[in-house]
Order: structure tokens, then C-alpha cells, then sequence
């Protein structure tokens, strides 16, 4: 089993995985990045694909120097999903290790 040094540690404490799935429409890749950016979360990383009619998105952010709480950007977050017909959500980075660990 393998340990984090502090550094990395503390640097996946600061980091979220952002998922995106829904319906493919304008303004998606917008609307999440307006949110993170008003809220100080910084993207690190992105990726997008349109599987069929489906748009999938899936961002690595810091939140380093955010400016709301955890469970304020998550719940800004579900609130644009449900306006757009998304599902929006977001997990601390080592929260979603631990949970996608083979």
C-alpha cells in the first residue's frame, strides 16, 4: 500500500473531481466553467465527449483559492444541473480515489 507525502496529500485535499452527463445542449462547457471561476475554483484539467446524444464531461479542479465552501460549490453545482436537465456533481479528489480503487 502506498502513502501520499504530505505535500500530495494536502494538494488532494484541495482538489475535485467535477462529472457532467446529460443531454448534449449550447452552453454547457459554459455554464460549469462560470460557476467554477465565480466561485474561485481554478480548472486543472477537462475533458469532454459526446457519446451518441449524451455530452460527458469530466474536470479536475483546485480549490485552492475558492472563495465558497465545499458544499456551497456543490450545491451551485446541482442547482445549474437541474436548470439545465444535467447531472452535475462533484467529489474531493481523494474521496473519489477511494472510491474507484480496484
Amino acid at each position: 500500500m502506498s502513502t501520499l507525502s504530505a505535500g500530495a496529500a494536502a494538494e488532494a485535499r484541495t482538489r475535485a473531481i467535477v462529472t457532467v452527463i446529460g443531454e448534449d445542449q449550447v452552453g454547457i462547457i459554459a455554464g460549469v466553467a462560470t460557476i467554477l471561476a465565480d466561485s474561485g475554483a481554478n480548472i486543472l484539467d477537462i475533458s469532454q465527449s459526446i457519446m451518441q446524444e449524451f455530452f460527458v464531461m469530466i474536470m479536475m479542479v483546485d480549490l485552492a483559492k475558492a472563495g465558497v465552501s465545499f458544499d456551497e460549490l456543490k450545491a451551485r453545482l446541482n442547482a445549474k444541473g437541474a436548470a439545465m436537465g444535467l447531472k452535475i456533481d462533484i467529489q474531493r479528489e481523494d474521496v473519489f480515489k477511494l472510491m474507484h480503487r480496484v
